[in-house]
């Protein structure tokens, strides 16, 4: 498969807003419920303009279409797009703090292909090469099986609210 990683830019945000939103929407709908992913999409998934900004979220395209993104973040952060509540743009201690995995998503018919493994490899080597050992993210249910796969070790499981009366799970997963 021929495909171009590059840094994400703030002209591709509209298009990684549909690519996020038809991956949650299809991806992940044999882990959640329709009420959860539409919930999520209001503040837990979504672009994270943070990450543009800082040169660590990148997309793959195929024939010049955007089928892929992901990044990591030397923020505090640890996931949700611009309209997400809790968010700590302060920034971590290589020495003592976790880079941040955050935000991968990857086209429904483009699943499965080496997308998010070829995502997560650029991510953790730019956070090593900014001095981090150790990688954190909270994972999907839907995207479990590829950090476990590629060395993440499951911890606690995470309800998060995203509408009245509704809560999605995350998975908090590390990797040192």
């Amino acid at each position: 498969m021929q495909y171009r990683l590059r840094p994400a830019t703030h002209a591709d945000r509209d298009t990684l807003k549909l690519l996020i939103e038809r991956s949650a929407r299809k991806l992940g709908a044999g882990d959640y419920r329709p009420e959860q992913i539409e919930g999520a999409l209001q503040g837990a998934f979504g672009v994270d303009t943070q990450l543009i900004d800082d040169g660590t979220y990148f997309v793959v395209e195929i024939a010049g279409k955007i089928v892929g993104c992901g990044g990591w973040s030397r923020r505090r952060t640890l996931f949700g797009g611009d309209r997400h509540a809790e968010r700590d743009a302060g920034e971590l201690d290589p020495r003592t703090d976790a880079a941040r995995i955050r935000a991968f998503f990857v086209d429904p018919d483009h699943a499965r292909r080496g997308i998010g493994r070829a995502l997560l490899e650029r991510c953790e080597s730019e956070a090593r090469a900014r001095g981090f050992t150790r990688m954190e993210l909270m994972g999907t249910l839907s995207g479990v099986r590829l950090y476990q796969a590629l060395g993440y070790a499951p911890g606690e499981a995470v309800h998060y609210p995203v509408a009245p009366g509704v809560t999605i799970e995350f998975v908090r997963m590390r990797k040192a």
